[in-house]
């Protein structure tokens, strides 16, 4: 919604608007980083759904394009030929007859390519489909007999060839199949070629010395294309020793290593097998060069135009910065949960699209979640650990009284220290004051907006003696709230309280009551005899559970 607009729904429903609408009369308190972002369509943030990542981060390319062919089992051979089978010699062939006349033969194709028929005579079926004969036969009977006659013919079975397979293929050897069968049939039941020394791309297929086809089985893999060719007896498949090999990994689809049809393969043709993710802007090209390791930084348009040699590696990624960021909305809001803003946009510009309910959301209280400031907060906790382990264990004891108190002690801290290493920082950070005024900060990606509901409430807990939510007045202090509460625990004292804001803000020393929403925490008295543990401890403490950072003037 456009800022300074709001809709409502008369006198009987609460008006919906924008934040800054109730922030500030006319937007006063909020300062923008750009004039005229005013909607989305002019620059402002896009409203979308949840999307995933497109980047994707494989890992290094390992296995052999084209391998993947042969780990079935090899398909068996089969009587039953398919209809586009050419009939050869050494078939057999069944034929019907009846009518004028009866008769049931079942014949070889002799050597000739004929089928012999009696009170017919040869016909001629060899070079003719299987799914033809019926016609081809009836034809040669009907100008015997032309009527009264009927005719049925069909192929029973194709011969068997014995093909040779043999070069860099796991079971080199004679193999049975049918003359029809393609030759991957062939390769499978030879165990299909080594992928750690044939080649899947010169494969020859030799008949009576010389080559009569020759297969790359990157045509099948991409296209589906094979030679169409009918195997016959001593027919000889030879797979060539492998070619060089280039890997593609990182931000592509196919992560397999490439073999190169030549000794040089073009980045243009890399580019086309790999298919680079779209997020790709970029390639770390590694290699040897001269018996020397070799390695240049290219993007993908430039990778095009280069030529890669064998064991090359290209590692795809995406290395420029995305112009845009992605922010989501938490809690009380009216629209949608993510926006998609450009990478200079800041909090106060985000809010001027964000619709709320003025009854029920508290814009006072909003507050970010910050993965890079959660991530700071867990360094400086593990920080604040170390510092109180090192003490803990290395202090010097004057007596064995006091070294058995401290050990004790030590004991007690550790185990807290173990259970306060698996705290998970939330990144606050603080990003309103106490007049509800919003600080102009930049958003980065990932940032959560978290726009708290109002409450009637206020949370009482620390050292009281019964922890709880207390109703709100406005005449209530804070004696009130601890009373409230219970009153203080044994080892709370009146001037150890704080205030939490629901932003986030921390007031240390209040002199007002807490307002609905806040949190009054009652601190812990500490101890004298060993206050320097005793002060990193509540240090820890504020860390790992209040951890939270103000960002405001």
């Amino acid at each position: 919604m456009p800022p300074g607009t709001a809709t409502g729904q008369g006198a009987r429903g609460p008006q919906v608007g924008t934040l800054p609408n109730l922030l500030g009369a006319a937007g006063d308190a909020i300062t923008t980083s750009r004039a005229g972002s005013a909607t989305a369509a002019e620059g402002g943030p896009t409203a979308v759904g949840p999307i995933g990542d497109p980047s994707r981060a494989a890992g290094p390319a390992t296995v052999v394009f084209g391998a993947a062919l042969f780990t079935r089992a090899p398909p068996s051979a089969t009587d039953s030929p398919n209809p586009n089978y050419v009939i050869r010699a050494g078939d057999r062939v069944s034929v019907t007859i009846w009518g004028f006349i009866e008769a049931s033969v079942v014949g070889v194709v002799d050597p000739e390519g004929n089928l012999f028929l009696p009170q017919i005579g040869p016909i001629r079926v060899a070079g003719t489909r299987a799914g033809d004969v019926q016609r081809v036969v009836e034809a040669e009977v009907r100008r015997v007999y032309s009527q009264q006659v009927q005719v049925y013919a069909v192929l029973l079975n194709a011969s068997q060839v014995g093909v040779f397979v043999t070069g860099y293929v796991r079971l080199p050897g004679r193999h049975m199949g049918a003359g029809s069968d393609s030759i991957l049939d062939y390769l499978t039941r030879a165990g299909g070629v080594d992928p750690g020394r044939g080649s899947y791309r010169d494969i020859a297929v030799n008949r009576g010395g010389r080559t009569v086809a020759r297969v790359d089985l990157y045509r099948f893999l991409l296209t589906g294309q094979l030679p169409n060719i009918t195997m016959q007896e001593g027919d000889t498949v030879v797979v060539a020793p492998q070619g060089a090999m280039v890997g593609a990994d990182g931000a592509v689809r196919n992560n397999f290593l490439f073999e190169v049809s030549g000794r040089a393969m073009p980045g243009s043709e890399l580019l086309r097998l790999a298919s680079p993710l779209p997020s790709a802007t970029n390639a770390v090209i590694r290699g040897t060069r001269g018996s020397q390791p070799f390695a240049r930084y290219a993007t993908v348009r430039e990778l095009g135009s280069l030529q890669l040699m064998d064991q090359d590696t290209i590692t795809f990624i995406t290395d420029s910065p995305a112009p845009t960021v992605r922010v989501s909305i938490e809690g009380s809001r009216i629209g949608p949960s993510v926006l998609i803003a450009d990478r200079d946009t800041t909090l106060c510009t985000l809010l001027d699209h964000v619709a709320v309910d003025p009854v029920l959301a508290n814009p006072a209280g909003v507050f970010l979640l910050r993965p890079s400031v959660a991530a700071q907060q867990t360094r400086v906790i593990n920080e604040a650990m170390d510092r109180l382990e090192r003490q803990l264990f290395m202090a010097v004891s004057s007596t064995t009284g006091v070294a058995e108190i401290r050990a004790v002690e030590a004991n007690l801290v550790s185990t807290y220290i173990q259970r306060a290493r698996r705290t998970r920082p939330e990144g606050r950070l603080v990003v309103m004051d106490r007049t509800g005024r919003c600080a102009d900060v930049r958003l980065e990606d990932g940032d959560v907006v978290v726009i708290p509901e109002r409450v009637q409430t206020v949370l009482v807990s620390g050292e009281v003696s019964v922890p709880q939510a207390v109703v709100w007045r406005p005449d209530m202090r804070i004696p009130d709230y601890v009373r409230a509460a219970g009153g203080f625990a044994e080892r709370g004292v009146e001037t150890q309280v704080m205030i939490r804001k629901a932003s986030g803000e921390l007031i240390l020393e209040p002199t007002e009551g807490p307002a609905p929403g806040d949190e009054l925490i009652a601190l812990p008295r500490l101890d004298p005899k060993n206050f320097q543990i005793a002060r990193d401890l509540l240090n820890l403490i504020f860390q790992s559970a209040l951890s939270a950072r103000v960002f405001m003037n």
